[in-house]
Parts: structure tokens; sequence; C-alpha cells
């Protein structure tokens, strides 16, 4: 509020004028510049938490695929080795004879 003007008569010895204060347009500047760093830096922050999820994202399927293949070998390991068991154990491999060798070939 500013004072303005002089006394007239029968008039009041003080009128106030409402007036609005407004940044000039260097504050304007100034501020809209502020503001585009923050949304740089918010984009910029985003930007390397997804990068970073990606990595991880990466590393973690070259583990599962580095696991799927182990898993496979030991599957193809287990039954390797679960057929001797079962060939042993058959009917088949219990009803062999036997043989003795019946003599050695000299040179």
């Amino acid at each position: 509020m500013s004072r303005r003007g002089y006394a007239r008569r029968n008039q009041n010895g003080v009128s106030f004028s409402n007036t609005v204060k407004t940044l000039g347009p260097v504050s304007n500047t100034i501020i809209l510049i502020v503001l585009a760093c923050l949304i740089g830096l918010l984009y910029l922050t985003q930007v390397t938490k997804t990068n970073s999820y990606g990595y991880t994202i990466n590393s973690l399927q070259t583990q599962q695929s580095e696991l799927q293949s182990q898993k496979a070998d030991l599957e193809v390991a287990a039954a390797r080795l679960q057929s001797l068991d079962r060939v042993a154990a058959s009917d088949v491999a219990k009803n062999l004879v036997s043989v003795a060798p019946s003599g050695t070939i000299k040179q």
C-alpha cells in the first residue's frame, strides 16, 4: 500500500491504494532456470535408477541361465548314476550267470 496525493478540502487526510507487487522479468527468468534445473535433476535420478535396475536384472538373468545349465548337468548325472543302480537291481541282471575265465592266451 502506498500513500497517494495531498489532502483536499472535506476529504480524509490519508488515502491508501492497493498495489500488487509482481516479480520482474529477471526474477521470473531466474525462477524458470532454477525450476528447469530441478526438473533435470529429477529426470537424471529417475534414469539412473532405471539403469541400475537394468544392471540388476541383467546380472540376475545371467545367474539364472548359469543355474539352469547346472541343473541340466546335474539331471544328466543323476540319471546316469540311477541307471547303473537300476540295471544292477533289475531281474535280468540278477538272472545272469557269472563266467569264470577258462584260459589265457600267452604270446
